[in-house]
Order: C-alpha cells, then sequence, then structure tokens
C-alpha cells in the first residue's frame, strides 16, 4: 500500500526561500541559543570521556603525582 503511494508522489527541488532580512537574523539568533544547551552536554561528555581515558593511562604517560612535585621546574 505504502510503495503506491510513494510511486505517485512528486518529486520537487526548492531553489529559493524569500524571507525579510530582520526575520533571517531573530531565526539564527535562536539557533544560537537552542544549541547552548546541546554544547554544555557535548562539552560535560568529552571531559567525562577524558577523565576516564586519563584515569586509564595516566600512569603510562607520566600523569602521576604531578601536583607533588615541589614546584615549578623552570
Amino acid at each position: 500500500m505504502d510503495e503506491k503511494k510513494y510511486q505517485d508522489a512528486e518529486k520537487v527541488v526548492v531553489t529559493d526561500i524569500r524571507m525579510p532580512f530582520w526575520s533571517m537574523v531573530m531565526f539564527m539568533v535562536k539557533w544560537v541559543f537552542a544549541s547552548i544547551p546541546a554544547l554544555v552536554i557535548f562539552s560535560m561528555l568529552i571531559s567525562l570521556i577524558m577523565a576516564v581515558i586519563t584515569t586509564l593511562f595516566g600512569a603510562m604517560w607520566g600523569f602521576h603525582g604531578m601536583s607533588h612535585q615541589g614546584g615549578p621546574s623552570f
């Protein structure tokens, strides 16, 4: 049944969108504000992954005991 419906459908190609400038600016501002929670979640996920990797491989890379070296080495 569904195949028949899709065979009869026409294909459409959008070539132009007419939108006032300030309306487009407001759309883009809303888009930026909507992306902030996604960026926060993404950065927390990356931080968690890096913490796990550093915990698993830190001793191999020489990250253990860095805070107990007694100060800067310059």
